[in-house]
């Protein structure tokens, strides 16, 4: 379950900067992006899905994205390999799309790359990615809902954890499970507040 250290020697950011700049790809799928990541295909793909909602995005990308992350949660919950469902695995965009999301993600990527290194490997132990499997799977939940700016602050806290698994810095999963925490309480309190509004002006409107 736990990705191959032996397969980390090139950085995520590298290998993202490969595919979308391979001239014989016309159309770039998940399933292309499995293949691509295998051995350390949890964290990185986890990382793929979560990092662009931390973004400017198109309305509605949170909805997409979170689907996969669902699925890719609850494999790392149950130590199941990865795998992704035909509808979801067949999914790809041009290129040059691809291209562009990528040229977003990797100045991140490449600043965060230089401050991961391997430490308290207690946290992505097999018993300790099951747990964190079970919090991804409740941050990937809550992302998927259609909630007003609800879907950052989950996603940054998945894209923490997943680098943290990707490269077996301990830390930085401790510190994306932080922000989860902060996270859940912050979208509990605005769809507290969405609800009191909406029984407000239901209430007054009659």
């Amino acid at each position: 379950m736990i990705d191959d250290p032996q397969l980390k020697r090139r950085r995520l950011s590298e290998v993202l900067e490969e595919i979308a700049h391979d001239p014989a790809r016309i159309r770039i799928s998940i399933a292309d992006l499995i293949d691509a990541m295998a051995g350390r295909a949890f964290g990185a793909l986890l990382l793929i899905f979560a990092l662009p909602n931390v973004l400017p995005t198109p309305p509605g990308t949170s909805g997409i994205l979170g689907l996969p992350l669902v699925f890719l949660a609850a494999q790392l919950m149950l130590g199941k390999m990865p795998w992704l469902p035909a509808f979801i695995a067949t999914r790809s965009m041009e290129r040059a799309s691809f291209a562009a999301l990528v040229g977003k993600m990797t100045p991140i990527l490449g600043r965060a790359e230089k401050l991961l290194v391997p430490r308290l490997a207690f946290m992505i132990s097999p018993l300790a990615q099951r747990f964190l499997g079970a919090a991804l799977l409740i941050l990937a939940l809550v992302l998927a809902l259609p909630i007003p700016l609800g879907n950052m602050l989950p996603a940054l806290a998945m894209t923490i954890i997943s680098l943290g698994v990707l490269e077996r810095d301990g830390l930085w999963v401790i510190i994306g499970l932080v922000l989860g925490a902060v996270s859940l309480v912050i979208v509990w309190g605005v769809i507290w507040a969405l609800v009191a509004g909406a029984v407000f002006l239901i209430q007054n409107a009659f």
